[in-house]
């Protein structure tokens, strides 16, 4: 379960109490990367109570707003269960759950901007002004604020120094825009990834064919470039894990091939424990 996940989509609008419903359910079974989701339609659907025909309907709906990707298959004994992954991106996307605005509507006598000097009894007056009055002085940023706002400014103007020079417009909205990519939980290095890839893409666009720095971020255009790298580091890490899985099975099997198995990679088996030191001496290798 991540608390990260769920406490964003919980934070956004899907449209939906059904979409909610569902999207929390998925949540609530994804890492911290949103990855690694593995249940049947049947099963969320017994969880959540809904039909099974709006449980389809709304996983199908979501796959193609980019709010699920499926990234594999797991056997099990009806066939195979899909894999999905929630993109975080496309959830921070969203519009947010507002607070509603309270108004009590008074016309007459409407309380006054003065605040009350509180009880009299025994001499003793209240504090002029409650905790949350406007005119209460907040406290300066703590130099860890002010810290943390250096390097979200430094990142921004990283990313902002990788978009074509010709085509940055409004250097502070657009740095301002970035900084709120950052802070909704987008790595600066993924942005960074995706704009490289906009540029190389747009190499030689004339200028009726550009985007603009403000309105690229604006339009969050960076999106489709950052799935697309999340997308292509999930399919590595498979590859990674099926090429372990290959070298350990050559191990157990004590294949010729165990020879061009380099040192290191014996220490990666044997730490991730497809291996043990033992099966790797037998092989007639050494870690």
């Amino acid at each position: 379960m991540s608390w990260r996940i769920a406490n964003e989509c919980a934070e956004r609008r899907f449209g939906s109490a059904a979409r909610k419903q569902i999207v929390m359910f998925l949540a609530d079974k994804a890492s911290d990367d949103g990855s690694g989701i593995w249940c049947s339609k049947g099963t969320i659907q017994r969880h959540t109570e809904l039909s099974e025909s709006t449980v389809k309907r709304t996983i199908i709906d979501f796959l193609r707003e980019g709010i699920l990707i499926e990234t594999g298959r797991r056997h099990c004994k009806n066939g195979y269960t899909v894999i999905y992954r929630i993109v975080l991106v496309r959830v921070a996307a969203l519009e947010r759950m507002a607070e509603p605005d309270i108004e009590t509507g008074v016309t007459v006598n409407p309380v006054q901007p003065e605040h009350g000097t509180g009880s009299t009894v025994n001499g003793v007056r209240g504090s002029r002004w409650t905790p949350n009055h406007p005119k209460t002085t907040h406290k300066p940023p703590t130099r860890k604020r002010e810290a943390a706002e250096e390097v979200e400014d430094l990142e921004a103007e990283k990313i902002l120094a990788i978009y074509p020079e010709d085509r940055i417009r409004d250097r502070r909205t657009t740095l301002r825009l970035i900084s709120a990519v950052v802070r909704a939980g987008v790595k600066p290095d993924d942005l960074r990834q995706a704009v490289k890839a906009y540029a190389k893409e747009s190499e030689g666009y004339t200028r009726s064919k550009v985007c603009f720095s403000d309105n690229w971020f604006k339009m969050r255009r960076w999106e489709k470039g950052v799935a697309q790298i999340q997308v292509d580091r999930e399919k590595a890490r498979e590859a990674e894990a099926k090429g372990r899985a290959s070298l350990a099975e050559w191990i157990h099997e004590r294949h010729p091939l165990c020879r061009h198995i380099t040192t290191r990679q014996l220490k990666d088996l044997i730490a991730s424990k497809l291996v043990t030191p033992e099966q790797v001496r037998a092989a007639g290798l050494q870690a």
